[in-house]
C-alpha cells in the first residue's frame, strides 16, 4: 500500500504551468491558478506560469523553452486536451516526449471515471519526459486539475511516496545522454 516515509526530507521541484485557451488571461484563469495553489500548498515552488493560445507552435514554443530551462523539473499544462478543432495541445506536446507516461492517462481516466463517469473519455490527458523534464497535459477545468493534482501528481511528485516516485529518479533521467 501507498505511504509517506516521514523520515526522509522532503524534495521540492520547480514547476512551470502553461494554460491554453483563445479566452483566458491571468486574471480569469481559474484552472491554471488552481494548479499553482496546490504544488505551492504541497511546497513545490512555481518557476513560472503563462497562458498560451490554443496553437501547436504556440504551445511547442512555450513547453520546449521549458523543457530547455535546466532549473525546471515539471511542466503541467492545462486546457486543450479535448476533442474540438482548436484543441491541439497533445498534438503540440506529444511530439516532444522522448517516453510518454502510458499509465498517467490510464490512472487519470480511473479517477475522472469516478466522478464524471464515461464523460472522461473526451479528455485526451497524458503525460510523458523531454529532456529530462516530466510534461503532464491536463483538462481545462479546475475540477479536471484537481482530480490530477489529489490523485496522482502529489504523490509521485514527493520523493517521500512509497513506494515509488518520479522524484527519486529525477537523477538518472538523462543518464542516457553522459558519456563514460
Amino acid at each position: 500500500m501507498a505511504k509517506l516515509d516521514h523520515d526522509r526530507p522532503f524534495i521540492p521541484v520547480r514547476i512551470a504551468i502553461l494554460t491554453v485557451s483563445d479566452t483566458r488571461h491571468l486574471t480569469d484563469d481559474k484552472s491554471g491558478k488552481t494548479l499553482c495553489e496546490m504544488a505551492a500548498a504541497a511546497g513545490h515552488e512555481i518557476a513560472d506560469r503563462a497562458i498560451v493560445k490554443d496553437d501547436v507552435a504556440a504551445i511547442q514554443a512555450h513547453v520546449k523553452m521549458w523543457i530547455d530551462d535546466p532549473s525546471i523539473d515539471v511542466v503541467i499544462t492545462t486546457g486543450g486536451t479535448g476533442f474540438t478543432g482548436r484543441d491541439v495541445t497533445p498534438e503540440a506536446v506529444r511530439p516532444l516526449f522522448e517516453k510518454e507516461i502510458d499509465g498517467f492517462s490510464t490512472v487519470f481516466h480511473m479517477i475522472s471515471y469516478e466522478k464524471v463517469a464515461t464523460s472522461t473519455i473526451q479528455s485526451r490527458a497524458c503525460g510523458g519526459l523531454a529532456h529530462g523534464t516530466y510534461i503532464f497535459c491536463l483538462p481545462g477545468s479546475p475540477g479536471a486539475c484537481r482530480d490530477a493534482w489529489n490523485g496522482i501528481l502529489v504523490h509521485q511528485l514527493d520523493n517521500r511516496h512509497r513506494p515509488c516516485n518520479f522524484v527519486e529518479i529525477m537523477p538518472r533521467l538523462e543518464e542516457h545522454r553522459r558519456k563514460g
